[in-house]
């Protein structure tokens, strides 16, 4: 089992969007970076954990905690020519973008970006790093139990 923390903009899809839909699960489409693509493509894998984080958002900070509910598959957004994450590069026959389904385990307390700054457990979590902008990065399993003591 692995552990991750995946952003999203609460505008796009928040905490609360999850737990309202059907099965408590939704593709984490548009993801339009390599590096966060090959994070789901080839090391997701169903049970992992996710801590669900908002971002860009009046106060970051991590909303819930997740799991991955599904293997990876094609993000049919990089398809749809209406869509802000269409990718005129990409084919049915060879996509350039998959997602996974995300499950909600549990809403949580927000833990602000602030206060997982000042937790010295939280010092290593790759999206503290200056300059870190990934929207999903791995999380080990020290940096994941510190987190949930804090939820």
């Amino acid at each position: 089992m692995r552990y991750w923390l995946m952003k999203s903009e609460p505008s796009e899809c928040s905490i609360d969007d999850v737990a309202r839909a059907a099965r408590k699960t939704v593709p984490w489409v548009g993801v339009r970076n390599y590096q966060a693509r090959n994070f789901m493509r080839d090391e997701m894998q169903p049970g992992d954990g996710v801590l669900f984080y908002h971002s860009s958002c009046p106060e970051p900070g991590i909303a819930g905690v997740a799991e991955v509910a599904s293997a990876p598959y094609a993000d049919a957004t990089q398809f749809d020519p209406k869509s802000h994450y269409f990718d005129a590069k990409s084919s049915p026959d060879a996509p350039r973008w998959v997602h996974v389904d995300v499950m909600l385990v549990r809403k949580t307390r927000l833990l602000p970006l602030a206060e997982m700054r000042e937790t010295p457990a939280l010092a290593t979590l790759q999206t503290l790093k200056r300059g870190n902008r990934l929207s999903i990065t791995p999380v080990t399993a020290h940096e994941w139990r510190a987190t949930l003591k804090l939820l």
